[in-house]
C-alpha cells in the first residue's frame, strides 16, 4: 500500500492532520511540542484514496546520540521507507532556518515531497504560505488539519501518486504470477474438521506494558529484529500507544508498546496523564497483556497494580523478568521471584513467568512460547458434560457448607464464554455461598483442566424449587365436591 511520511518541526500540525486522516484521534495531541516521539502508521482515508500515513517526531537541527538526534534518525528512517513525505510548515510562523535545513535534506533523501503550509485558515497565514515558494519544494498546500480546510487540495495532489503506485504493485503481481511454477493442489476436505476449537494462524494482539524504563520498546524492537522504536537509557521515552505488525511463522501478531505507567499521585503533567490513558486502551484492546518487570526492583506495587488491571480486564497474562543479564545468582533470585509471584498474585496463580534480556535477545523464543500458550488457555472450551462430572467430584471431595442448617446445592455448570473462560453454575442460595468456596472451585479448574494464569470468571446463578405447586393458593372446594362429600 502507498505510504505517505508526515514531517517537519514540532508543533507544526502532523499528528492532528494525522488524526484527521485516519479518522480517529490516534496520535496524541497537545498545545507543547515534542508530544510525538515515535512512527505510528494509520490506514487513512482520503475521498476514495487508501493508504498508509506515517506520524514522525518534529525534526530536531541535532545528530547526536541525544534523545533529539535519536528521534530525527527515526524520522529519516521514515522518509526512506516512504513512497511520498508531506513537508509540513507552520504557515503562522513563516519559514524558519530548520525548515530550510530540512527542505534540503528531503531533497536529497526523498523519493517525492509534497509541501504543505498548515495552520493556513484566515488572514494570518497567508504570508507564511507565500514565503514557502522559497523552500523550492513546489507550490504549497495550504492546510488547517484542525478544521480541515485544503483536503481537497491534498487529495489532488495525491491522487497520481497513489494510482501510480497501486498500478505498479499490479504489474508486479502479475509479473510473479506467471513466472510461477504449476502446483497440483488437493483441495478435497475429507480429514478436516468443520468447527476447528482454536485457529493458530488467527490475528494475534499482544500489549506489553509496566513501569518507565522497564525496557519494553527495546523488547518490542528485539521481537521485530528492528530498531523499530525509540530507545534509551532515559526514563519515559515513549508517549504513545504504539502498535507495530510482525509475522510469527505465517501468523500476523500486532504489539503494542505503551508509556510507562507511574503511581497516579506522582503523574503531574497533562502528556503523561494522556500516555497512560492510551496504554490502558491499548490493554483494553489486546488478548495477552506482557506485564514486563525490571529483576532489579521486581514486584513493585506499581507492578502489582498493573499486573491487576490485566486480570480484571481479563487479559491472558504472561509476566516478563528484564535484564536478566545483569543477575548474578540466577537460581537464588528465579525461586525468590516465583515464590514472590504466587504470594503476591494469587488471582495470576500459575502464569508464565519468563526470563529475558530484552538488551541481549535472549528468551525471546521463550516469551513468544508463553504468549502462545497463553492465547490458547484463554480461548479453552470444555465440555459441558466434563464439566458436570468435574463437578461432582469436587462437590464429593469437598462439600458446600450449610449455612443455617440447610445445605447449598450445586446442580448443574455449563460454559458460558471463552476470552477468558467464563462458567455458569446453576445453585440454591447462590447468594449465601462463601468467596472461599469459589476460590476454591476456580483453583480447581485451573489445576484440573491446565488452565494456568488466565482470568476465570464464574458465576453463580438461583434455581427455581422443582416443586411446580410451590407458591400457588390452595383452591376453594366447589359446591359439588362438598355434596359428594356429604
Amino acid at each position: 500500500m502507498f505510504k505517505l511520511a508526515i514531517v517537519g518541526r514540532p508543533n507544526v500540525g502532523k499528528s492532528t492532520l494525522f488524526n484527521r486522516l485516519v479518522g480517529r484521534r490516534l496520535a496524541l495531541v497537545d498545545d507543547q511540542p515534542g508530544v510525538t516521539r515515535d512512527l505510528r502508521e494509520g490506514e487513512a482515508r482520503l475521498g476514495d484514496l487508501k493508504f498508509t500515513v506515517i506520524d514522525t517526531a518534529g525534526l530536531e537541527d541535532a545528530t547526536d546520540d541525544s534523545l533529539q538526534g535519536r528521534m530525527r534518525r527515526l524520522t529519516e528512517r521514515a522518509v526512506d521507507m516512504a513512497d511520498a513525505c508531506l513537508f509540513m510548515i507552520d504557515a503562522r510562523a513563516g519559514v524558519t532556518a530548520n525548515d530550510q535545513l530540512f527542505a534540503e535534506i528531503l531533497r536529497r533523501r526523498a523519493k517525492t515531497v509534497i509541501l504543505a503550509a498548515n495552520k493556513a485558515e484566515g488572514a494570518a497565514g497567508s504570508a507564511g504560505a507565500l514565503e514557502a515558494y522559497g523552500l523550492g519544494l513546489g507550490e504549497p498546500l495550504q492546510l488547517s488539519g484542525e478544521h480541515g480546510e485544503g483536503m481537497s487540495e491534498l487529495y489532488s495532489a495525491l491522487l497520481p501518486l497513489v494510482d501510480g503506485h497501486a498500478e505498479e504493485i499490479a504489474a508486479a503481481e502479475l509479473a510473479a504470477l506467471e513466472s510461477a511454477p504449476d502446483i497440483d493442489i488437493d483441495i478435497s476436505d475429507e480429514d478436516g474438521e468443520d468447527f476447528p476449537e482454536y485457529d493458530p494462524k488467527k490475528p494475534l494482539q499482544v500489549a506489553v506494558v509496566g513501569r518507565p524504563n522497564a525496557g519494553k520498546s527495546t523488547l518490542i524492537n528485539q521481537l521485530l529484529g528492528e530498531d523499530r522504536l525509540l530507545t534509551g537509557p532515559e526514563a519515559g521515552i515513549t508517549r504513545d500507544s504504539i502498535s507495530v505488525q510482525v509475522d510469527w511463522d505465517g501468523r500476523p501478531v500486532r504489539i503494542f508498546d505503551t508509556a510507562g505507567m507511574r503511581k497516579k499521585a506522582k503523574i503531574q503533567d497533562k502528556v503523561e496523564k494522556l500516555s497512560v490513558s492510551d496504554g490502558l486502551r491499548a490493554v483494553r484492546f489486546a488478548e495477552v497483556v506482557v506485564v514486563l518487570l525490571d529483576v532489579e526492583i521486581p514486584f513493585e506495587q506499581q507492578d502489582l497494580r498493573i499486573a491487576d488491571l490485566a486480570e480484571r480486564e481479563g487479559r491472558a497474562v504472561v509476566v516478563g523478568i528484564n535484564k536478566w543479564d545483569l543477575e548474578d545468582h540466577r537460581q537464588e533470585k528465579l525461586a525468590e521471584l516465583k515464590t514472590a509471584f504466587e504470594r503476591l498474585l494469587p488471582q495470576l496463580r500459575g502464569a508464565p513467568l519468563v526470563t529475558l534480556s530484552a538488551k541481549t535477545g535472549r528468551g525471546m523464543d521463550r516469551l513468544r512460547e508463553a504468549i502462545e500458550r497463553a492465547h490458547v488457555t484463554w480461548n479453552r472450551r470444555i465440555p459441558t458434560a466434563q464439566l458436570n462430572r468435574w463437578l461432582g467430584a469436587m462437590l464429593e471431595a469437598h462439600p458446600p457448607p450449610a449455612p443455617g442448617g440447610r445445605r447449598i446445592k450445586l446442580r448443574y455448570m455449563t460454559q458460558a464464554k471463552t476470552r477468558p473462560p467464563g462458567f455458569v453454575v446453576m445453585c440454591s442460595h447462590p447468594d449465601k455461598l462463601p468467596d472461599a468456596y469459589k476460590r476454591y472451585l476456580v483453583n480447581g479448574l485451573r489445576q484440573d483442566f491446565d488452565m494456568p494464569g488466565t482470568p476465570i470468571r464464574l458465576w453463580f446463578r438461583g434455581q427455581g424449587d422443582s416443586n411446580p405447586y410451590k407458591g400457588r393458593k390452595k383452591s376453594t372446594p366447589s359446591r359439588l365436591n362438598k355434596h359428594l362429600r356429604k
